[in-house]
Parts: C-alpha cells; sequence; structure tokens
C-alpha cells in the first residue's frame, strides 16, 4: 500500500506479521536489549536523561519500525513493535517504556493527521529519527490552548509526560478554548527546545527512573499551523490509541515478568547447598523452590500466549483503517483489558515472590534484583487495574462497552 491510498484505506498497516518479520524485529530487539543490560542497574541508579539509550533506539532502527516502508521505514506490524518492547523491558523497562510511547505516539500520524498531510510527517520523523515523547496524561487537565492569528498560544503544565526530556517531538493534547474551533480536541506536536516549552527534571520515582516522564511547563507558547497535528472526531480509528497504549503496558509488564524469572533462576541455579530441613543438595533440588517457579512460569506463558494472540487481533483491527466499526473497537478494547488484567497482577506478583527461592543474599543492592519489582510495581499504578477487572466482569455479564476515554 502507498501513502496514496489512505485516502481511502485510512492507515498503511495491512495484515499480520510473518515468521521471518517476526524473527527479524526480535532479533534487533535483543541485540539492544543485551546492551542495555551491561549497566542497566547503574544507569537506573544515576537516574540521568536517558539520552545515549534514545540513540541507541534510533540506530537500531526500532523506533522507525511501523513507519510505511516506501518513506524509508521499517514497513513492520504493530505484533512485531509490541514484542520489541516486551522483549526490552526483560532487561530495561524504563527504555522500553520510552519505545513503546513513542510507537502510540507517532501512529497519530496515521490515526489523526489529515490525508494530504500524513506524508509530510511521516517523511520527517523518518528522515530525522524522531522519538516521539507526550505531554497527554487526561487526569492533568492544566493546558489552556487560546485560538491566536492562524495559529494558537498554549499555557499551563503537564506531569509525567514520559519521552519528553529527550525526545525530538513531543505530542501534546489540549482542548481548544475560544474561536471557530473552540471544545474541540487538538493533537499538536512540538519540536525539542521549542521557545516556551519547559522541561522540568522533577522525574525521581521508585522505578522506570529512566522513562523521561517529567513534568512540562508551557510558558505562552506559540502554536502554528504546521504544528497542529489534527483534531478528534468520533471516528472509530482514532479512538485506537488507547487500546493500543494498553497493550503497550501489558507487553512492558510481561516483559518484566520474565526478566524477572530469568535473572532469578541464574540466581537460584548458582546458590549453594540447600535448606537444612529439605533433605536435598541444593535450593534447585527444594520441592518448594520447584513448585514456587512452577506456578510462575506457567503463568507467564499464559499472559505470553494470550500477549500473541492479541497483538495479531490488533493489527487484523487497525488493519480495516476507516472500515472498522465501534463494535470492532469495543471487542479489542475488551480483549486488550482482560490482557492488562492478567499481566499487571501476575508480573506484580511474580517480581515479588522470585524472592522466596532467591533468598536473603538477592536482596543485596549489588544484585539488583528490586529493579525488576520497581519497576512493575510503579508504572501498573499508571491507571487502576481494578477498573480494568471491573470493565472485563461488566461486559461479560450485560455486555456493556464502556465510554470511550484516554483510559478505556
Amino acid at each position: 500500500m502507498t501513502i496514496a491510498d489512505t485516502d481511502t484505506a485510512r492507515t498503511h498497516w495491512t495484515g499480520t506479521a510473518d515468521a521471518a518479520e517476526r524473527a527479524q524485529w526480535d532479533a534487533v530487539a535483543e541485540g539492544v536489549a543485551d546492551q542495555l543490560a551491561v549497566d542497566a542497574l547503574a544507569r537506573d541508579r544515576a537516574n540521568a536523561q536517558p539520552f545515549a539509550e534514545k540513540r541507541l533506539l534510533q540506530e537500531s532502527g526500532l523506533t522507525t519500525l511501523l513507519d510505511p516502508a516506501e518513506l524509508g521505514g521499517g514497513g513492520a506490524h504493530w505484533e512485531s513493535a509490541y514484542r520489541a518492547v516486551r522483549i526490552i523491558a526483560r532487561r530495561d523497562a524504563s527504555i522500553a517504556q520510552l519505545l513503546g510511547y513513542h510507537y502510540i505516539n507517532s501512529a497519530n500520524i496515521a490515526l489523526i493527521a489529515p490525508p494530504a498531510e500524513r506524508g509530510r510527517w511521516f517523511r520527517a520523523s523518518i528522515a530525522e529519527r524522531w522519538l516521539w515523547g507526550d505531554s497527554v496524561n487526561p487526569v492533568d487537565p492544566n493546558l489552556t490552548l487560546t485560538e491566536d492569528g492562524e495559529g494558537f498560544r498554549l499555557d499551563g503544565f503537564k506531569r509525567f509526560s514520559t519521552g519528553s526530556g529527550v525526545g525530538e517531538a513531543l505530542l501534546v493534547n489540549a482542548v481548544v478554548k475560544g474561536g471557530d474551533r473552540d471544545g474541540e480536541f487538538a493533537y499538536l506536536v512540538l519540536p525539542f527546545g521549542h521557545p516556551g516549552v519547559e522541561l522540568v527534571d522533577d522525574w525521581d520515582h521508585l522505578g522506570q527512573r529512566l522513562s523521561a516522564s517529567n513534568t512540562v511547563r508551557y510558558h505562552d507558547v506559540r502554536v502554528k499551523p504546521a504544528h497542529v497535528l489534527g483534531f478528534g472526531t468520533d471516528e472509530p480509528l482514532q479512538s485506537f490509541v488507547t487500546p493500543g497504549i494498553q497493550l503497550v503496558f501489558a507487553n512492558l509488564y510481561l516483559g518484566i515478568a520474565e526478566g524477572a524469572l530469568e535473572q532469578a533462576r541464574a540466581l537460584t541455579v548458582a546458590r549453594p547447598n540447600a535448606w537444612f530441613l529439605s533433605g536435598v543438595p541444593t535450593y534447585a533440588d527444594d520441592p518448594f523452590v520447584r513448585r514456587l517457579y512452577g506456578e510462575l512460569v506457567s503463568r507467564v506463558a499464559a499472559v505470553e500466549a494470550l500477549a500473541d494472540v492479541v497483538g495479531r487481533e490488533f493489527d487484523l483491527a487497525i488493519g480495516r483503517g476507516g472500515e472498522v466499526t465501534a463494535e470492532d473497537r469495543a471487542d479489542l478494547a475488551y480483549r486488550i483489558a482482560q490482557l492488562k488484567v492478567v499481566s499487571s497482577d501476575t508480573a506484580v506478583d511474580v517480581a515479588n515472590r522470585v524472592y522466596e527461592a532467591t533468598g536473603a543474599s538477592s536482596t543485596a543492592s549489588k544484585v539488583g534484583l528490586d529493579l525488576h519489582w520497581r519497576n512493575v510495581r510503579t508504572h501498573s499504578l499508571h491507571d487502576p487495574v481494578d477498573y480494568k477487572k471491573l470493565e472485563v466482569g461488566a461486559h461479560f455479564l450485560t455486555g456493556v462497552v464502556q465510554p470511550i476515554s484516554l483510559y478505556t
């Protein structure tokens, strides 16, 4: 499909990933993950803005994985993108978050921009290898966007703006006040260093410390027409942003769980001796340790199987473009909510309970096993998983569909 075809098809994504595509991008992601693993704990403790890590993502080609091949992008599918997030999260969940949010933010070119503008945005993003950050926190509505001549003026602030500290492009959402577009939901893209945009380096949290999720303050920022990506409509395809980002979350949590298991296994196998009451030579032989891993590994495998299936379902749905219906979107959101529930609960439990097998020595700061728990515990609070459980339960019992928002 060409960019010109998107006037009717609405997006350049069609079909699903084949085995060769998955293998190709899995290998790229694994190479990046291996590099990040070398000093992930040290970088987490330094809590610096991840400029070097961002460049690693860009140089690997992962940042353009989803972009149109005809314009120099990877031409790959969402399943491959989600798998990349999962693989990197095993080693460095902060950088996996940067990448996952980038995929959703940059996808707004296809979902939001007018057809005639999509090529311009894609070409710039691909050629300059933009990493897309965001400033869209919907529970922090502290922006004022007012008409000013042909453009707008932007004032206020947003917290939890992932990628804002390092991204070349900053996606901003705000509701227009006054003028011909009063009440419309605007999607703006501001370049790094844009006049009046203040990046506040205040992200100092328990986990996800390198996600560059800073506060951004806007001081009488001039927004030109060229900075406007588009405006919100009731079109079902536009609302794929929310199930898309929830699917990022699920794969992020799954990757963290897999990483915690992998590190815990190595620690357990390396433990000398065994508990004196066990009657076995090593901790790896202890039946209680084996039972624990049997449970956790099986649960993670089940989440992985569901994540792979739902990733392909996302590709099939978004590939319908302008033909996708509200019912299609609701069905997809329901499936992703199911995955969000089990991935969140499983990852938090796994990252916590592996200590039962690795023992007191694994709590030493130099070991860094705590990084997995700190990361998943921090990000899993993004939006309450209990509300996802209510969403799934209500739909199962009565068929009710949650109203569309930036969380549902």
